[in-house]
């Protein structure tokens, strides 16, 4: 049975991999973050920490704090990830670089599978902790 501490647990879990993995991209590789990655990095950073925390320290309504964080780097990811794949949103294509003339509608990576970029492994990243911490929500209120 899918329990409440599972949920932080895998909820930390993917907000860590996020992480490290944004920093792979960043720092090993070479890639550089545009400014919607860097919004994305803001919001998903801080998840890992308080995800930590509250596993650490069992705090009940972590899902409080948590879910704010995640639906806002959701709609972040999922406004990049529509720049890229979709080309929408032309007229900021061309001003998303935090450094250099890199926009955010080019892909650093090569579509794994023909639609997995960057953006979307954030995407998914925040969608799985919206939905982990759904359930540790839904759970915490049965129990009541």
């Amino acid at each position: 049975m899918f329990s409440a501490y599972n949920a932080v647990l895998f909820s930390f879990l993917v907000a860590l991999i996020a992480t490290v993995g944004s920093l792979f991209f960043s720092e090993i590789a070479l890639y550089e973050p545009g400014k919607l990655c860097w919004l994305q990095r803001i919001f998903m950073y801080p998840l890992a920490i308080i995800l930590g925390i509250a596993l650490y320290k069992k705090i009940d309504r972590a899902y409080s704090f948590i879910l704010p964080l995640s639906f806002i780097g959701f709609l972040i990811a999922l406004y990049h990830y529509g720049l890229q794949v979709y080309n929408a949103f032309k007229p900021i294509e061309n001003s998303c670089s935090a450094v250099s003339g890199a926009s955010c509608a080019t892909t650093q990576i090569s579509f794994i599978f023909g639609f997995v970029t960057i953006p979307f492994m954030a995407l998914s990243a925040f969608l799985l902790i919206i939905v982990f911490m759904n359930l540790k929500k839904i759970s915490e209120q049965r129990n009541i």
